[in-house]
């Protein structure tokens, strides 16, 4: 009988997380790396070609999904950044609604990578009790 309860206890509180991450917000997130560009900006491009194809299949974008913002079209919406963005590219760290850091402009691939992760050592830890 312990057994069953137990087992219909975990199923319920299964249901519940699932049940929960399907309501939640679309678009929230815990963490992402907001990209931000315009038109015509040949660093952007730059970044596009050195790190864009590989940056999904990585640990980084795991951890900070890339959402792109294009400063001079789109509208950001519930994201409270430290100071305005003036160039392009700027990448900013975002965790739970704050800003974690920025990197203003592209040099190229390697110093990108090294600022990030840098970055990444700022996040939130994940919450171990939830899986």
């Amino acid at each position: 009988m312990y057994h069953t309860m137990a087992r219909l206890l975990l199923k319920s509180m299964l249901l519940c997380a699932i049940l929960a991450s399907a309501l939640a917000p679309a678009g929230a997130m815990a963490a992402e790396l907001l990209m931000f560009e315009r038109d015509g900006c040949v660093w952007c491009a730059r970044w596009d070609r050195d790190v864009g194809p590989i940056y999904g299949k990585t640990e980084e974008a795991k951890l900070l999904p890339l959402r792109r913002v294009n400063i001079d079209r789109d509208k950001l919406a519930g994201v409270a950044l430290d100071s305005p963005v003036r160039f392009t590219p700027t990448f900013v760290v975002m965790d739970n609604g704050r800003e974690v850091g920025r990197i203003t402009g592209y040099i190229n691939d390697d110093a990108f990578w090294g600022l990030l992760g840098t970055m990444v050592t700022k996040l939130t830890p994940p919450n171990p009790n939830h899986t």
